[in-house]
């Protein structure tokens, strides 16, 4: 599992700073970004796309078409289905999420911005998230762009990490410590 890890990590990055090259040569940063977060957006709401993108039974002319079509439909940049287009032919859809999150992890670090990963057991709202994001930029004393999950296995609270720093508050550690210190009684 590591190793499988570690190669779409690779293969996301690549790409990722590929097209964020282009973007940046081309002065498109903010709207390939948009188009990416969609994109996230899109693979995560849909099991349908989810499939698309990571079936190998479907050819790489059939997924092509598909995501530039979805892509033509949703009024992405020219960049951005090009890119899919690309990685399409590629065979490496499987890891378009990854390069989505490699993506806005650059363009944080070009902005000057610290990225957070903040987990939830449930979706959160714009306010919800608007809070969160200005409590972590006070304590970081800098613009902080989240990356949001959601997790139903911490059953409650939230894990924020930002760098190597992280704060689990999940219920599901709550409970796991709370286990812990019941086993040395008695």
């Amino acid at each position: 599992m590591s190793a499988e890890v570690s190669v779409v990590s690779d293969i996301a990055g690549r790409y990722a700073n590929a097209l964020f090259d282009l973007a940046l040569e081309g002065n498109v940063l903010d709207d390939v970004a948009g188009d990416l977060a969609a994109i996230a957006r899109m693979m995560d709401e849909s099991a349908d796309l989810a499939r698309l993108v990571r079936s190998p039974v479907i050819s790489r002319e059939d997924q092509g078409k598909a995501m530039v079509e979805l892509l033509t439909q949703a009024g992405a940049q020219d960049l951005t289905r090009k890119f899919v287009g690309l990685v399409a032919r590629n065979r490496r859809l499987f890891a378009l999420h990854d390069m989505t999150i490699a993506f806005r992890r650059l363009l944080a670090r070009h902005r000057g911005e610290v990225m957070a990963r903040v987990t939830s057991a449930h979706a959160l709202n714009d306010a919800q998230v608007a809070a969160i994001k200005a409590e972590l930029s006070a304590a970081m004393k800098t613009d902080v762009t989240l990356e949001t999950n959601v997790d139903n296995d911490i059953l409650g609270g939230l894990i924020v990490q930002v760098g190597s720093r992280m704060v689990d508050s999940s219920l599901r550690t709550k409970l796991q410590n709370l286990k812990f210190a019941m086993k040395g009684v008695g």
